[in-house]
């Protein structure tokens, strides 16, 4: 999710292991950095023509979701910052995370930024890395010369080219994420990596969707917010999460990826159980799982949901509800939840 309250060269050669035990088994993204052959790289993305003319070597991340796929790439030692997290990093990814500087737990100023002598920048969000960003324009790190990447999961199918959480024209595939995975492989040598690690995904993703049918249930998703919750439109993340399970979500009838929406909408509504973020940040109230529940179960409209009665709480992490390789986390959470609850066919 990614609305304003968020706006907030060595070498490497140990494998990343993904929680499912499967890991790459390919080199070090270091030892052929200079292989050359496969260079210049140049990739559409999200309008923008990126081009690459060698393995980048100080590398900045610019939001969670893009620094773990960098981690999970096994190119902590190409990195040089990371910033705008929600959540802890993925535990597989703790070790590597530690030996890259973090440079704000929210949007970096330009010039902080700017300080690492970036060769290379990636973000999750237009929002982040777009017009009006809350870092920088594109263009800005362009005149640089600075290559620059936004995920395509925030741009592709999105009015106002993903900017901000509106609108989407079109719901969010699995496969976008696949392909953020294949084009930063691509950007950085290690496309057999990517190959692999995309491999492992899919392979995830398979296993917590296969012969569930919960077609039955229905789900509100609730990032954050308690005066007026920011709850899960048809067409994000989630909704990758509800199909997978053959779910229903309350508010499918809207394409806004995070509508803000009033309480009595949700009882009338009444979902079979709830998905609650527990992000890590304390930007707002309602952003911790702790506060999250205590309000639903003290609030006079919430404590008559069905899901608040019966205690059918479905807990992820708020990095799961955006477009990321946590999508596939949440997938596993929520599948886990409905199968234990016998809440599937």
């Amino acid at each position: 999710m990614h609305v304003s309250l968020r706006r907030t060269p060595t070498i490497l050669c140990a494998a990343v292991l993904l929680a499912s035990g499967c890991a790459s088994n390919d080199q070090g993204a270091g030892e052929n950095i200079e292989s050359g052959g496969n260079y210049p790289v140049t990739i559409e993305n999200c309008g923008h023509t990126v081009t690459v003319d060698s393995p980048p070597r100080r590398a900045v991340s610019l939001n969670q979701g893009s620094t773990e796929i960098l981690l999970s790439l096994g190119l902590a030692d190409r990195m040089v910052g990371t910033a705008t997290w929600t959540d802890p990093v993925r535990d597989n990814l703790a070790a590597d995370n530690e030996r890259v500087p973090r440079l704000t737990d929210n949007n970096p100023a330009f010039e902080v930024v700017l300080d690492t002598e970036p060769d290379f920048v990636s973000a999750s969000f237009v929002g982040t890395l777009g017009p009006g960003g809350g870092v920088a324009d594109r263009d800005q790190f362009d005149k640089l010369g600075v290559p620059n990447y936004v995920s395509p999961a925030d741009c592709e199918g999105k009015t106002d080219g993903g900017d901000s959480d509106g609108a989407r024209t079109e719901p969010l595939r699995i496969d976008a994420i696949y392909k953020e995975i294949r084009d930063l492989a691509a950007v950085f040598d290690v496309r057999e990596r990517g190959e692999q690690f995309v491999s492992e995904l899919q392979a995830r993703f398979e296993v917590a969707s296969d012969a569930i049918d919960a077609s039955g249930v229905s789900l509100a998703y609730w990032f954050a917010d308690i005066q007026a919750p920011y709850m899960a439109g048809c067409c994000g993340s989630p909704g990758v999460m509800t199909d997978s399970v053959g779910a229903q979500n309350i508010f499918a009838d809207t394409a806004d990826e995070w509508p803000q929406v009033s309480w009595e909408t949700v009882l009338d509504r009444d979902p079979t159980a709830l998905v609650l973020g527990d992000l890590s940040r304390r930007s707002i109230e309602g952003d911790s799982l702790d506060s999250k529940i205590a309000f639903l179960e003290s609030n006079p409209v919430t404590q008559r949901l069905s899901a608040v009665r019966d205690k059918r709480y479905i807990i992820v992490n708020g990095a799961d509800m955006n477009p990321s390789i946590r999508t596939v986390d949440g997938v596993e959470k929520v599948a886990e939840a409905l199968r234990g609850w016998g809440m599937t066919n």
